[in-house]
């Protein structure tokens, strides 16, 4: 009985939060503290376990270990295997990859909880920091386990996200009509679950943003300066919001380029990840300018890797698992939760979630351009 009725008085004061629009007062934001602990994990530890893939050198590597998250439509195999993995083995760098449930495309506060598990593990393992690079969605969902669970801030030295979709995109917000995958509603500009996110502080003390975009950027939209959708502002962190365009003023980029094969977007990471800051442009050379696609790629290669690449995405798309309208917070998201709630929120929810937006498999041509 308690439960529901912390969780029933959390989801009250949201929809009167949401109402108030003029009311801006701290004291008066529905979403919960930054300091307060996070919830207990509700996936199980055995699926967490097996979704997570660490090359040897994590243990014992004198540099931090690189946390690989991928973007919407996407695991780890199509989206970095044939770039950022080939790069990181030619530098020896230790890495993890994480693949999230339905190809990136359920819910991602449920995506959360793996990222929660990865970043304790690898840090535990490693016996220091972790660095992650992920893109698209994949670089906004490690900001959900950073706001939520207070402890994984001090175990994150660098956040590098790649078109990452930080403040969401309206192509969500006009493809989501009746019928989406959880994660294409949770990625619209308009979405609850973004308002959530970026609730009372968007970064964290200690830890290093890097966000690089591209302005011919046409998934995660409008991003045409750094008060665009995947730029960062408010909090504690250092932040540096950066286009490519800025160092190659005819980088033409769209957004699948940018999370696989565009050299000055892995220019960026590397210098964010070899210094003890944010990136920054000033020690990138022109020279990056005229290479046709980052280290790791193979150019004999690359037209297959990047068909596969599409076509993983198209298939994902083609047989995503589809709900009628966004996922429903979790309790632990508000302030009115109680901490006992917060920790057991998500069983009900999720029967919730069963009873008022049914997950439909279909297998149909859903335009794959979205890949957030």
């Amino acid at each position: 009985m308690r439960l529901r009725q912390g969780c029933r008085v959390a989801a009250i004061v949201a929809v009167l939060g949401l109402g108030l629009a003029g009311v801006a007062a701290a004291d008066s934001d529905p979403y919960a503290p930054l300091d307060r602990a996070g919830p207990a994990l509700s996936v199980p530890t055995g699926q967490l376990q097996s979704a997570l893939s660490c090359t040897p050198g994590v243990q014992g590597d004198a540099r931090n270990p690189i946390l690989l998250v991928p973007g919407t439509t996407l695991d780890p195999g199509p989206n970095y295997s044939w770039n950022y993995e080939r790069a990181f083995a030619t530098l020896h760098w230790p890495y993890c990859t994480i693949t999230l449930p339905y190809h990136a495309m359920g819910d991602i506060q449920t995506a959360g909880e793996y990222i929660v598990y990865a970043l304790r593990t690898m840090a535990h393992l490693a016996g220091r920091k972790v660095d992650v690079l992920g893109y698209s969605q994949g670089g906004m969902v490690p900001r959900w386990a950073l706001r939520f669970w207070p402890d994984t801030r001090a175990l994150v030295n660098d956040l590098v996200g790649i078109d990452p979709s930080n403040h969401g995109t309206l192509d969500a917000q006009v493809a989501c009509q009746t019928e989406c995958p959880p994660a294409f509603w949770q990625q619209a500009t308009n979405a609850r679950f973004l308002q959530a996110l970026n609730s009372r502080a968007e970064t964290f003390a200690g830890i290093h943003y890097t966000v690089i975009y591209s302005r011919t950027d046409e998934v995660v939209v409008p991003n045409l300066d750094a008060q665009g959708s995947s730029s960062l502002h408010t909090g504690a962190g250092q932040i540096a919001n950066i286009a490519v365009q800025q160092i190659c003023p005819g980088d033409t980029s769209e957004h699948l380029a940018m999370g696989t094969y565009d050299p000055v977007a892995y220019a960026l990471a590397l210098d964010a990840f070899t210094h003890e800051s944010v990136a920054d442009p000033s020690r990138i050379p022109a020279s990056v300018c005229t290479e046709g696609v980052q280290p790791g790629v193979d150019p004999l290669t690359f037209p297959a890797n990047y068909a596969a690449y599409l076509a993983a995405i198209g298939e994902a798309a083609a047989t995503s698992p589809e709900v009628s309208a966004e996922p429903p917070l979790q309790c632990y998201v508000f302030t009115a939760c109680s901490a006992s709630a917060g920790t057991r929120s998500s069983a009900s929810h999720k029967r919730s979630r069963r009873r008022r937006h049914p997950v439909r498999r279909r297998v149909r041509r859903r335009d794959p351009s979205f890949t957030g």
